[in-house]
């Protein structure tokens, strides 16, 4: 375990004392911790220094280590509407006379002849001094690729050929919110433009209360998923600033209907995470409730990745009402010994009572 480890974790120092205590690294290796802080004016990162040493006395590895802090925050599990502006223009279709024979359906158009795109009404203005062929830059499999492709006239502008679009709707779970900042991190996983296997760059974007109409449960093979409404016209809740690889991150302006204010919890990292009793907290019934799970497995991770956790659900309400883990419960929190430790991310394909969950750490 200690050789899967890398400097990418978060941790507390109370979490160093538990490990030592549950022999976390071995019979022979303890740990200890020397915390510091780096940066400049407010903009300090709490950094700590971790060191195994064997029998207590030689060192053997170090590690530099994120000081988890010590802010409460609201414990999330409401459904949440998601509207996203995308940073670019993604394709979803080429007209019959279009040249642009090297795109694809799902790649994001982010530049052309080297012009970043801010919005779809960029494009018109950039072809207008275009010659018979643009240069695109293309966002694909989340990697930049460049094609040359053929403008054509149509008797009014040059066009490219292509239907785009530059929004993205859809709906998860609010994670948690910190309650002094009241920044956020929801869905544990990217929002993707699933054609392109894209994660959609952000522009800018608004979280919405969401209503739950109905639950196609979780079957063998047969994923299920909640199903929610909202509306743009609504007020929003706050704002989506990224939409990262392990979810999407922003500021709350409206607490109302999200949280409950009188529940808060402390962020673990994944060293404090263990097989056992643990629970996630949901909003499938109407409310936010808790549902007992079993953690089966904590990866020990060299590298990011968002199935961290292996968990079953063990609570026989939360069986009933949705088989298991569904679409839309992407973000429910996951508790164990009082913190918040993970958030739901994935569900087997094969048993929807079984899921993933990804650390905090990687949240953040």
């Amino acid at each position: 375990m200690l050789n899967n480890l890398d400097g990418d974790f978060c941790v507390t120092e109370e979490e160093i004392v538990q490990s030592n205590k549950r022999a976390l690294f071995g019979p022979f290796i303890k740990t200890s911790l020397l915390a510091k802080e780096k940066g400049v004016s407010d903009q300090k990162e709490k950094k700590g220094e971790v060191v195994f040493k064997l029998f207590g006395i030689i060192p053997i590895k170090k590690m530099i280590v994120t000081m988890l802090d010590d802010d409460d925050y609201y414990l999330g599990g409401s459904l949440i509407g998601l509207s996203i502006n995308a940073d670019g223009a993604i394709v979803v279709d080429k007209e019959k006379d279009s040249l642009a024979k090297g795109v694809k359906d799902g790649d994001i158009i982010t530049e052309i002849d080297g012009e970043k795109i801010e919005s779809l009404n960029d494009i018109p203005k950039m072809l207008e001094n275009a010659g018979s062929d643009v240069e695109l830059s293309l966002l694909r499999g989340n990697k930049i690729v460049r094609s040359k492709v053929g403008t054509y006239y149509d008797g009014e502008r040059l066009k490219l050929g292509l239907w785009v679009k530059d929004d993205i709707a859809g709906v998860g779970t609010l994670s948690f919110v910190n309650t002094k900042k009241l920044n956020y991190g929801a869905l544990g996983h990217a929002i993707m433009e699933t054609e392109g296997k894209n994660i959609v760059p952000v522009s800018n974007g608004k979280i919405y209360s969401c209503e739950l109409i109905g639950i196609n449960k979780g079957k063998k093979n047969a994923p299920g998923e909640l199903r929610c409404v909202f509306s743009e016209k609504d007020k929003s809740k706050g704002n989506i600033d990224s939409n990262t690889k392990f979810g999407i991150k922003g500021q709350i302006n409206d607490l109302d209907g999200l949280v409950d204010e009188n529940k808060t919890a402390k962020l673990g990292g994944r060293l404090s995470v263990k097989p056992g009793k643990a629970k996630i907290i949901s909003s499938v019934s109407g409310i936010n409730e808790e549902y007992d799970i079993e953690i089966i497995k904590a990866n020990y991770q060299k590298s990011a990745n968002d199935k961290s956790i292996v968990f079953r659900v063990k609570d026989k309400r939360l069986i009933n009402l949705t088989g298991g883990i569904v679409q839309g419960m992407s973000g429910s929190p996951i508790i164990q010994d009082g913190k918040i430790v993970g958030v739901v991310t994935h569900v087997f394909n094969s048993d929807a009572t079984k899921g993933y969950g990804v650390y905090v750490d990687w949240m953040l």
